[in-house]
């Protein structure tokens, strides 16, 4: 397959750096640092499951250069899709279809807005896993897993290929029977925990220790599930629990994308996580008072960080 990963970062670089090292013609879309380093050195990839090494990686800050591709994996933060959505127009051809990879729910309506909803599946990604430097990626944590699928559910051919393709890359890929439900699954623990991790400035170790910290990660997945439902959307009725296995599988220093954000003083995914909790939990007439504070309190340096005034 032809396929083109627009945002390199963690998620993009290491999935399509999994890609291309199993022999798929992979295109990165980067920019600045990060896209010279990997021109210069290519993409240099620290994992538990086994270091590589990418050199020379097919990398470029213009899309029209590339051209349609088979697939469009989208990892760029989940405040810059609807950007990025019109910028990989020239990656769309009528055959593409576009993988969201985004922490949330959004991701999906807001590429089908400017893109045509015929070309965007749903989906989501779970691995930690951080950019350490410029052409450098560095997975640390869980085993990375990634699931897509047609939004109405139906099976697809073009699903069934690009699993195959993670599976020759040795990464667990999923078509899951209900999409929807499988991304909010995965949006009820990050959003849960890289809240909570901001509000505390704590690692999962100590959240998942502490009886007081541990009482407020459930609390806000709960939050989460009742969202959903009022949404119609079908969440298993162990969807906490596995969620809270999950939190206590991890490494106990490890940390959420967002909670690294905000902590380092960049702007983050507030609003599309613990905001969109709030914001899509009103539509529906459904009370979120522990995302509501998380939202509240983590806000004012949100703000600060794009530069907004209070």
């Amino acid at each position: 397959m032809r396929i083109a990963v627009f945002g390199a970062g963690a998620v993009g670089g290491y999935f399509g750096g999994r890609l291309a090292q199993a022999g798929e013609e992979v295109i990165f879309i980067a920019r600045g640092e990060h896209l010279q380093a990997m021109r210069r050195q290519g993409l240099q990839v620290e994992s538990i499951l086994g270091d590589f090494h990418l050199y020379p990686v097919q990398a470029t800050d213009d899309p029209a250069q590339v051209g349609p591709v088979d697939v469009v994996l989208v990892g760029v933060k989940a405040w810059q899709v609807p950007e990025a959505a019109r910028a990989m127009r020239p990656l769309v051809g009528p055959e593409s279809f576009v993988v969201p990879l985004q922490n949330g729910v959004e991701a999906p309506d807001q590429l089908a807005a400017v893109l045509d909803p015929e070309h965007v599946l749903g989906g989501l990604c779970k691995i930690f896993s951080a950019r350490v430097g410029p052409g450098r990626i560095r997975h640390a944590g869980a085993e990375p897993y990634i699931a897509f699928g047609e939004l109405d559910n139906r099976p697809s051919e073009r699903a069934e290929r690009l699993r195959q393709a993670f599976l020759r890359a040795g990464v667990k890929a999923e078509v899951p029977p209900d999409i929807q439900a499988a991304m909010w699954e995965k949006f009820l623990f990050i959003a849960s925990l890289g809240g909570v991790g901001a509000v505390t400035r704590a690692p999962v170790g100590v959240l998942r220790s502490l009886p007081q910290t541990r009482q407020m990660l459930l609390q806000a997945m709960e939050e989460i599930v009742a969202v959903a439902q009022a949404r119609g959307i079908a969440l298993a009725g162990d969807a906490v629990d596995r969620a809270m296995a999950f939190v206590d599988s991890l490494p106990p220093g490890a940390t959420a994308s967002m909670q690294r954000d905000i902590l380092e003083g960049r702007p983050s995914e507030l609003e599309a996580q613990n905001g969109a909790v709030v914001r899509l939990g009103r539509e529906v007439g459904v009370a979120t008072p522990l995302h509501t504070f998380l939202y509240h309190s983590l806000l004012p340096q949100e703000r600060r960080a794009r530069g907004l005034g209070v």
